[in-house]
C-alpha cells in the first residue's frame, strides 16, 4: 500500500495549547483520513476552535505533534547529541504550510471595497501569483461552484449573510487546499439562511473534500460525519459514528450534552 493512501490528512499527538496559565487543549489525538468529514461537538469553551487554530497554525502548539498531509506543521525536528531538539519555522514556510488549508470562519472576513469575485482572486493573485486573467477564470468556477454566479459582481454589503459566507468558501477553495477547516460557519447567520450554506458544505463533502467542522449543527453532523469528535474542557471525551456519539453516547457527560441540546 503506498503512503499517499495510508498517511492520515490530520494526525495530532498528545496536542496542548496554553494561553498564559489557561491551558485550553490537554493532550488532544486526532486522526482524520483523507476524504473524511470530522466534526466537532461539545460546549462552548470546550477548544474546538482552538483546535481548528492549531491546524491551521494562527496559533502555535504549546507541546505535542500535529502533522497535515504528512508533513510536521509549524516546526523542524532537529537531531543534535543524540535528542531531537525542534525548531520553530520561519514565517515564509509556515505561510506555505498554511496556504494548502482552506479555513472559513464565523464571521465571514471579506474585503468590503472587494466584489465577490475580486474577494475570490485575491489570494491565487497574491500567494499563487496568478495572472489577472487565470485568478478571474478560477474565481469565477469557484462563485459558480458554490451558486453565486449572478453575483460576482456584488459587494459584501449587497450580499445576505448566507451569500457573503458562500463567497467566503468559495474563496477558500481558490487555493485548491488539501483540508478544509469550518469554524462554526452558520453560527452568525439568520436561520432562514443556514441551510444554504450547509447545503454547499455537504456537496463540497461529497466531492471528497476532507474537511474538519466546528459545529452546533447536529443534524449536519448526523447527516454527514465519518466522524464526530465530543470535546469537553480541552479534552476529547467521546469520539465514533454520528450514531454512535449522538444517538447512543457512551460516557454521561457526552450524554448530559446532547440531552441539553437535542
Amino acid at each position: 500500500m503506498s503512503e499517499r493512501t495510508t498517511t492520515p490528512m490530520i494526525d495530532a499527538q498528545d496536542v496542548h495549547k496554553f494561553f498564559g496559565e489557561l491551558h485550553v487543549l490537554k493532550g488532544i489525538d486526532l486522526c482524520v483520513q483523507r476524504g473524511e468529514v470530522c466534526v466537532l461537538l461539545g460546549p462552548s469553551g470546550s477548544g474546538k476552535s482552538t483546535m481548528l487554530r492549531c491546524i491551521n497554525e494562527m496559533e502555535q502548539i504549546s507541546a505535542g505533534r500535529l502533522y497535515v498531509n504528512g508533513e510536521l506543521m509549524g516546526l523542524r525536528e532537529v537531531s543534535k547529541n543524540g535528542a531531537t531538539i525542534l525548531h520553530k519555522l520561519p514565517d515564509a514556510e509556515i505561510a506555505r504550510q498554511r496556504s494548502r488549508i482552506g479555513m472559513v470562519f464565523q464571521r465571514f472576513n471579506l474585503f468590503p471595497h472587494m466584489t465577490a469575485l475580486q474577494n475570490v482572486m485575491e489570494a491565487p493573485r497574491q500567494v499563487k501569483k496568478f495572472s489577472k486573467q487565470d485568478a478571474g477564470q478560477l474565481a469565477r468556477e469557484q462563485l459558480a461552484r458554490v451558486g453565486l454566479t449572478d453575483r460576482a459582481d456584488h459587494y459584501p454589503s449587497q450580499l445576505s449573510g448566507g451569500q457573503q459566507q458562500r463567497v467566503a468558501i468559495a474563496r477558500a477553495l481558490a487555493m485548491d487546499p488539501d483540508l478544509m477547516l469550518f469554524d462554526e460557519p452558520t453560527s452568525a447567520l439568520d436561520p432562514e439562511l443556514v441551510g444554504e450554506v450547509l447545503q454547499v458544505m455537504k456537496e463540497l463533502a461529497e466531492t471528497g473534500m476532507t474537511m474538519i467542522v466546528v459545529t452546533h449543527e447536529v443534524g449536519f453532523a448526523r447527516e454527514v460525519a465519518d466522524q464526530v469528535v465530543f470535546m469537553d474542557d480541552g479534552l476529547i471525551v467521546e469520539r465514533g459514528s454520528a450514531d454512535q456519539v449522538i444517538n447512543h453516547p457512551a460516557q454521561a457527560r457526552t450524554r448530559d450534552f446532547f440531552a441539553k441540546v437535542l
